[in-house]
């Protein structure tokens, strides 16, 4: 992916020296000024990939620390000559190096790992911490999204939802089953696809931070 032009995978050490595409992916990144959405664990990048296919007038970046997973999405998008998708190999503590403040529309969560165990629970992309990192880099009215098969991660967001004030705006614990139509949830990543095979429920719920 290093001869990818739409793929960065900045170290840590230059991220603290000052990374140079912090509040200027939209100018110098992606050469407009459209919103910039981010998907977070984004994995093999299907999601990035399908919602730049739909929204041509948005930004998409997909982050992840895996690069061989990346590799499928960002070579995708690379055989299509896509413009308005990108992929940065990071892991997602490191998310206030690489933006400014409000430089983020909107981020989608999908099927992260949800550390079920105690001692993990700092590790969950909807712990407190990583919330207040978001904060930083969102705007005010910008959505969060999370799509899991884990309903353990589903009612712990819900949980520090509720117990933040943060603003819940939909919520289903099974999506596919749900009689409420919804944008976007005809775009199905790898690993969703195989829960659906084993007759999971798939959860979602969108929010904004107070």
């Amino acid at each position: 992916m290093k001869d990818y032009p739409h793929v960065e995978e900045p170290e840590m050490e230059l991220l603290k020296k000052g990374y140079a595409l912090k509040g200027k992916w939209k100018k110098d990144f992606f050469k407009n000024e459209n919103p910039l959405v981010l998907e977070l664990g984004s994995g093999m990048g299907e999601y990035s990939v399908g919602l730049a296919e739909k929204f041509p007038d948005k930004n998409f970046l997909g982050i992840d620390i895996k690069g061989a997973r990346m590799w499928q999405g960002a070579t995708e998008s690379f055989e299509k000559e896509m413009k308005n998708v990108g992929f940065l190999r990071i892991r997602i503590d490191w998310i206030e190096q690489c933006f400014a403040a409000n430089e983020v529309d909107e981020i989608w969560i999908t099927f992260p790992d949800p550390q079920l165990k105690q001692n993990r629970r700092t590790k969950r992309l909807t712990h407190p911490n990583f919330l207040r990192r978001y904060r930083k880099i969102l705007k005010k009215e910008g959505k969060i999204h999370l799509k899991t098969d884990s309903k353990f991660l589903y009612d712990f967001t819900l949980d520090v939802i509720a117990g933040e004030n943060h603003i819940l705006e939909d919520s289903t614990h099974d999506l596919y089953n749900s009689p409420q139509e919804r944008e976007h949830m005809e775009i199905k990543t790898h690993y969703e696809q195989i829960y659906l095979k084993k007759g999971l429920p798939i959860t979602y719920l969108r929010f904004r931070l107070k």
